[in-house]
C-alpha cells in the first residue's frame, strides 16, 4: 500500500510539472523568429552560472524600438561597441559578483518577500567580442529580426525607472566599466532574472518556457529545446 501511495504521489507530481510547464509556456512569434532575409541582428545571451544577461549592439540602442532609458545610455556607453544588460534584485544583485559571495538571507529575502522586492539594472560596456569578454561563460547567439529587435528594445526600455525623463543611475557594477540602474518591475521567485531575459528574447519572436527558465541552465535547455539554439563552447571546454 505504501508503495502504491509513493507511486502516486510521485506521478501526481509529474503531471503537476507538466501541467506548469504547459502554463508557463509563451509560443514565439513566427513572424518574427526564426530571423530570415537580410534584416537579421545577432545578440547574445551570457550565462554566468547562477545569473543570465543579454548583450546587445549598442549602435542599436538608438534605433526603432528603442526609447528614452535606451537613448541615454547608448550616449553615455558610447565608447563601446556592445553592451551587456542583466536585471536583479538591487540588495542581492548588488552584493553578488560571484557564487562566493553568495548570501543565502539575502537570496531568500530577495525571492520570497511578499510583493517582491525592487530591481534594478546593470550595464556593462564591452570594449571586446561577447566571446572574449566572457571567456568561461556559455554563450548563446540568438539572430533575431529587425522587427523583432525593436520589440525587444521597447520592453527593456521599459526595465528603467525614469526621472524626468532620464534613467537614474545607481553607483558602479559588478565588474568592467559599468553601471547599475533603478529598475521597473519587482524581483521575487516568479521574476528572477533569468525570467527577465527570457521575457526579453519572447519579445523579439523566440519561444520560452518560464519554469525552465528560473534556473539559467533551465534557459539553456529551453532555447535548445523551444527555439534549437545551443550554447557555444566555452574556452575552459576542449
Amino acid at each position: 500500500m505504501t508503495r502504491r501511495r509513493l507511486a502516486f504521489g510521485f506521478a501526481g507530481l509529474l503531471m503537476l510539472l507538466g501541467l506548469a510547464v504547459v502554463l508557463t509556456a509563451s509560443p514565439g512569434d513566427p513572424v518574427l523568429y526564426p530571423a530570415t532575409g537580410s534584416d537579421i541582428r545577432t545578440l547574445y545571451l551570457v550565462n554566468h552560472g547562477w545569473h543570465s544577461g543579454l548583450v546587445i549592439p549598442r549602435e542599436a540602442l538608438t534605433g526603432e524600438g528603442a526609447g528614452p532609458a535606451l537613448n541615454a545610455i547608448a550616449l553615455r556607453f558610447q565608447a563601446y561597441p556592445d553592451l551587456e544588460f542583466g536585471w536583479g534584485e538591487a540588495r542581492f544583485y548588488r552584493t553578488t559578483p560571484t557564487l562566493a559571495e553568495f548570501d543565502a538571507r539575502l537570496a531568500l529575502e530577495a525571492l520570497f518577500t511578499p510583493g517582491g522586492r525592487a530591481g534594478v539594472v546593470q550595464v556593462v560596456g564591452l570594449e571586446r567580442t561577447a566571446r572574449a569578454s566572457f571567456p568561461l561563460s556559455d554563450l548563446v547567439a540568438v539572430r533575431v529580426s529587425g522587427a523583432g529587435l525593436a520589440r525587444l528594445l521597447a520592453r527593456l526600455d521599459a526595465s528603467f525607472r525614469l526621472v524626468d525623463g532620464h534613467p537614474v543611475a545607481g553607483g558602479p557594477g559588478l565588474y568592467g566599466p559599468s553601471l547599475f540602474y533603478e529598475g521597473e518591475g519587482r524581483f521575487s521567485y516568479a521574476n528572477v532574472c533569468n525570467h527577465w531575459a527570457a521575457r526579453l528574447l519572447n519579445a523579439a519572436g523566440v519561444p520560452v518556457t518560464l519554469l525552465l527558465d528560473t534556473h539559467p541552465q533551465g534557459l539553456l535547455l529551453d532555447l535548445r529545446w523551444r527555439a534549437g539554439l545551443r550554447p557555444e563552447p566555452n574556452l575552459s571546454k576542449p
